[in-house]
């Protein structure tokens, strides 16, 4: 039973590192990501379809991304998606190919983003917190029901503050590296 919590707790607060980082993968740093435009959804014949599934996507270069549309028609909607968005882009159309150059991020607006970062960070740590949480809470409700000994419940408790105290840490190290990456020039 405690191994079964144990392992419940491990695998839940694993998936909150791991949204984190696939969150943070969407943030644009001055690099060229196709990850940029992978939210963006676009109007196809009628049906919000996401950007990937009508168009190739592709890193032309450090600060360009190339899209291009498998039907002719679809380049006028992408480019509505495009310039739309929150992501302060300007599409270029040549022939078949939509050019989207990345400008150059300000040192405002990495701060702005290296905040943002820290503030998913903080969630993904409360995420982890309300798992320990909820660990310690079956726990204790088994030790009320007398299916373990408190000795059993204090190892188990400290052994979660452990798993917790090592997810914590990973948060912390994406984090970090996600802000290195934004204050790089």
């Amino acid at each position: 039973m405690l191994n079964e919590i144990k392992n419940d707790a491990q695998t839940r607060m694993n998936k909150s590192v791991e949204s984190l980082r696939h969150d943070l993968t969407r943030l644009r740093t001055g690099r060229a990501s196709t990850s940029l435009l992978e939210p963006l959804k676009v109007v196809y014949y009628g049906n919000e379809t996401p950007l990937s599934q009508v168009a190739n996507l592709a890193v032309a270069d450090a600060r360009s991304l190339t899209v291009t549309p498998w039907e002719k028609v679809m380049i006028g909607p992408i480019e509505k998606a495009i310039l739309a968005s929150d992501l302060g882009l300007t599409p270029t159309t040549v022939g078949n190919v939509i050019r989207i150059n990345l400008p150059a991020l300000t040192e405002q607006r990495r701060k702005e983003l290296s905040k943002h970062v820290a503030h998913e960070g903080e969630n993904a740590k409360v995420a982890i917190r309300n798992v320990r949480r909820d660990a310690i809470q079956q726990i204790k409700e088994l030790l009320k029901e007398k299916l373990i000994a408190e000795d059993d419940e204090r190892r188990a408790e400290e052994d979660i503050q452990k798993l917790t105290d090592r997810f914590v840490k990973d948060v912390d190290t994406v984090v970090k590296a996600k802000e290195d990456e934004l204050m790089a020039v």
